[in-house]
């Protein structure tokens, strides 16, 4: 479904967030699902059948029907299903397509994707369909990419929480490059040795921390001098050097021109 564009996505009317009534039940119908449907548990307890295989459906269960399969469901009346679904259908031929079950740990930014779709037509928001058809490709990437991660066996939780620690700590640096930031105090943000945290970090962003530092110092500097109208002077200054010629130097080094030259 990646290579399916977001105009390509025909909404169906049915889609919603409910609470399931206490007698809800999902029967098997004699004619298989024609079109897809996206169907995401927010909690509640029950079992879904799909194509002869029983699921345990709670918070976080998330499934993708395609045309030809036979779901059906129940749930228990004292703790009711609620569930977004979401029914279309692809022009696309489509390749890489979600499997279709799992449950997600992590539900933040899908709850969030899924809620923005439902409110776009609650609302009869100005485009709403094509926000919609943007919001349920962003959706399908979402499964995709758990999907690919776990294909992969890409690093256990605890490495991947190390990852994101790594990837803010120079999210960090970036937006920040005038800042003279110290390696110890990076690694305490971070939680980790300084010296264990400067390997890590070379691993994951490809450069040391002290290169990276420098990068992006440089490459927030071309940007002023091209479009901030700031002279080498200012720049200098506003990134933290206190020696306008070492400044040129590393400039220099970097991009191959002098800061005049960029300006």
């Amino acid at each position: 479904m990646l290579n399916a564009a977001p105009s390509s996505f025909i909404l169906k009317p049915s889609f919603a967030k409910i609470v399931c009534e206490p007698g809800w039940k999902w029967q098997k119908r004699e004619k298989p699902l024609a079109n897809y449907d996206l169907f995401f548990v927010w909690s509640g307890e029950g079992n879904l059948e799909l194509n002869g295989v029983t699921y345990p459906v709670g918070k976080g269960s998330c499934f993708l029907f395609r045309p030809g399969d036979h779901p059906s469901a129940t749930h228990n009346p004292q703790k009711p299903l609620v569930l977004t679904y979401i029914h279309f259908d692809i022009l696309d031929q489509v390749e890489l397509v979600p499997k279709s079950y799992r449950v997600l740990e992590d539900t933040v930014d899908f709850e969030y994707l899924l809620s923005r779709y439902v409110r776009l037509f609650l609302v009869k928001t100005y485009a709403a369909e094509e926000e919609a058809q943007l919001i349920l490709k962003q959706l399908l990437i979402h499964l995709l990419r758990e999907d690919l991660m776990e294909r992969d066996s890409i690093e256990p939780r605890a490495s991947n929480q190390l990852t994101e620690a790594i990837h803010e700590i120079a999210n960090y640096i970036r937006q920040n490059p005038g800042h003279a930031h110290r390696v110890e105090d990076l690694a305490q943000r971070a939680q980790l040795s300084p010296r264990y945290f400067s390997i890590k970090f070379k691993e994951l962003i490809g450069v040391s921390v002290q290169a990276y530092m420098i990068r992006t110092r440089i490459d927030r500097a071309k940007h002023l001098l091209m479009h901030a109208g700031m002279n080498v002077t200012e720049v200098a200054d506003a990134l933290g050097y206190r020696d306008i010629f070492f400044f040129s130097r590393q400039f220099k080094q970097y991009t191959g021109k002098s800061p005049s030259e960029i300006r």
